[in-house]
């Protein structure tokens, strides 16, 4: 039979085959893309000429210098008393900046020239402190001159009052040390400038730029809007001033009928926390607001606190004394929703009858808070006996209400004016000293409880224990309940000690904390009592390059007396 089968087919025709030869099409197709691609990448790679950052206008570099990075938080749970205490450090690209490799890398230490074009000015002509060149000069000196400091953050310059002055601020915290947050510093640069070049003649002390000093915000009196507790965090909004900024802390205020009748509160009555230790008030204070916070209320607090007698020059129990003198209420009112009772009770009787409002009163402190989430009542008041214990506010958030009305810690920070003492006082010791905290006093008199601690503290045993931890004739920062600091005389042949009334300039009746404190005092002076002293020598004592301790290195008795010490650390 003549021809070809009508079913045969050539073999490049076959299914099997095709499948084949369509897979090698399309891989020479990719392949001469990709070859075409690499070639168009590789001649826009070879022709192409980015900017160098090193000319870059003076402008374009302050504003990357300035630039500030997303925050880096890292716990530090060395201290827990406050707030602030328990935030952890916040690390900027800025800090990095300033911690002194960019500075050593600076060649020009004591000048900036400009060019010619760009100095041609009168030099009788004041001083143009935004000049980006005379920034920079600033910044570079700041850093030179405060080695033992991050820099956090620089502030735009400011015009002094010569023409030849410039004031500028910075945030800060020492290198070394334990403490967190922020400090604020603000000084004033005296500019020198010889036809092209500017250099920097001094500058001045601790805070003394007074014309960079952050203006007081217009207050608005505002009683804040309640949010949720995961809106209250810090990295939820509301700023983290420094030590050394202007504080705004006046009350809250409601600014209308609609804006009171609106919200649901929460106050705590009677009970036995009055002049208590501070410990005990801010435990208990601490479970009220934690309440409030759970219930989604405004707290009704009394701004008044009785000191107890263990803080006060006359021993005895104090009334009368202002939150705002040991905490920071700026910081509270802004991250929590609260109003002071004298004037709840004013705009409660005011408003009470006419817009029918409630008032839910909770007698037993075993009450949960859970069963009060459902109350709809204006007002729900607890009400505490006159039994102790059993009438302490914080017996409420015991038990199984501790896991569910946790203390916001958060909120509570050591007043900033006490924070500012311990700035100034930190920058006129430059941030470079170590730090001893000699605990004696009633202690040191109990022999029962603590039968070395008056030896191990003696003059002469603090020379030989500290003679191998802390190198002669540096600045020592000595923390002690010691009332007679010259029972410390023989320590200063040695090291060049420093005490905490050395400094009593910063709060005596000519100072800035003297005044703030006074008109918060409706104009009577206030004492700079022991609890405030306690507060600034603890401080002083975590930002010291070098911290001893009494009762981990200098004596072998237990912190809370005898037989104590292995629970003490547990």
């Amino acid at each position: 039979m003549l021809g070809r089968p009508v079913s045969y087919r050539t073999r490049s025709s076959r299914p099997e085959s095709l499948g084949k030869n369509s897979l090698h099409m399309i891989a020479k197709i990719c392949l001469t893309i990709f070859v075409i691609g690499a070639l168009v990448v590789t001649i826009i790679a070879a022709t192409y000429e980015p900017d160098d950052p090193l000319f870059q206008s003076p402008t374009k570099i302050t504003t990357f210098l300035t630039s500030i990075s997303n925050s880096t938080f890292q716990s530090n749970n060395t201290v827990i008393r406050t707030g602030e205490d328990l935030m952890p450090a916040n690390q900027t690209a800025l800090a990095t900046f300033g911690s002194g490799t960019d500075a050593a890398e600076t060649k020009e230490t004591n000048s900036y020239e400009t060019s010619s074009s760009e100095c041609e000015v009168d030099p009788k002509e004041p001083l143009d402190c935004k000049d980006p060149e005379v920034f920079q000069l600033m910044m570079q000196k700041a850093i030179e001159r405060f080695k033992d400091i991050h820099f956090n953050r620089f502030g735009k310059p400011t015009p002094g009052p010569e023409g030849n002055t410039c004031d500028m601020a910075w945030r800060f915290r020492p290198k070394q040390g334990k403490a967190t947050g922020f400090n604020k510093d603000y000084r004033r640069f005296v500019i020198n400038r010889d036809n092209c070049t500017l250099s920097v003649v001094s500058i001045g002390e601790y805070h003394s730029g007074v014309n960079a000093r952050k203006k007081k915000k217009k207050n608005t009196n505002k009683i804040p809007g309640y949010e949720p507790a995961s809106g209250l965090q810090d990295q939820g909004g509301f700023s983290l001033p420094a030590a050394g900024e202007m504080v705004n802390d006046s009350l809250p205020v409601v600014e209308s009928e609609r804006a009171f009748i609106r919200r649901k509160y929460l106050i705590y009555v009677g009970g036995a926390d009055r002049c208590k230790s501070m410990k005990h008030y801010l435990w208990s204070f601490l479970c009220a607001l934690g309440e409030a916070r759970y219930l989604k209320r405004t707290l009704v607090m009394d701004m008044t606190l009785c000191l107890s007698s263990v803080y006060t020059s006359s021993n005895q129990d104090e009334e009368g004394k202002d939150f705002r003198f040991y905490f920071d209420f700026e910081h509270l009112k802004q991250a929590a929703s609260v109003l002071d009772q004298d004037q709840f009770w004013q705009l409660w009787d005011k408003w009470q009858r006419k817009d029918k409002l409630s008032l839910y009163v909770v007698e037993d402190f075993r009450v949960s808070p859970k069963k009060l989430t459902e109350v709809k009542h204006s007002l729900i008041m607890r009400k505490f006996g006159f039994v102790e214990p059993d009438n302490y506010w914080y017996r409420v958030c015991e038990g199984e209400t501790g896991s569910v009305v946790q203390r916001p810690w958060d909120l509570i920070r050591k007043s900033r004016r006490l924070m500012d003492l311990v700035a100034a006082i930190g920058s006129k010791l430059n941030w470079d000293y170590d730090s001893v905290h000699i605990v004696r006093g009633e202690k040191a008199r109990h022999r029962d409880l603590w039968p070395n601690l008056a030896q191990d503290t003696s003059p002469d045993a603090l020379l030989s224990t500290l003679q191998n931890k802390i190198k002669d004739g540096r600045d020592v920062y000595i923390a002690t309940n010691e009332p007679e600091t010259s029972f410390f005389e023989p320590l200063k042949h040695k090291y060049a000690t420093h005490f905490l009334n050395d400094y009593k300039e910063l709060w005596d009746q000519s100072s800035e904390w003297y005044s703030d404190t006074a008109k918060l005092n409706n104009g009577a002076p206030v004492e700079f009592d022991d609890y405030m002293r306690a507060s600034v020598d603890a401080e002083l004592f975590l930002r010291g390059k070098k911290q001893i301790e009494t009762f981990n290195d200098l004596t072998n008795d237990c912190k809370d007396g005898v037989n104590t010490c292995n629970t003490a650390a547990i």
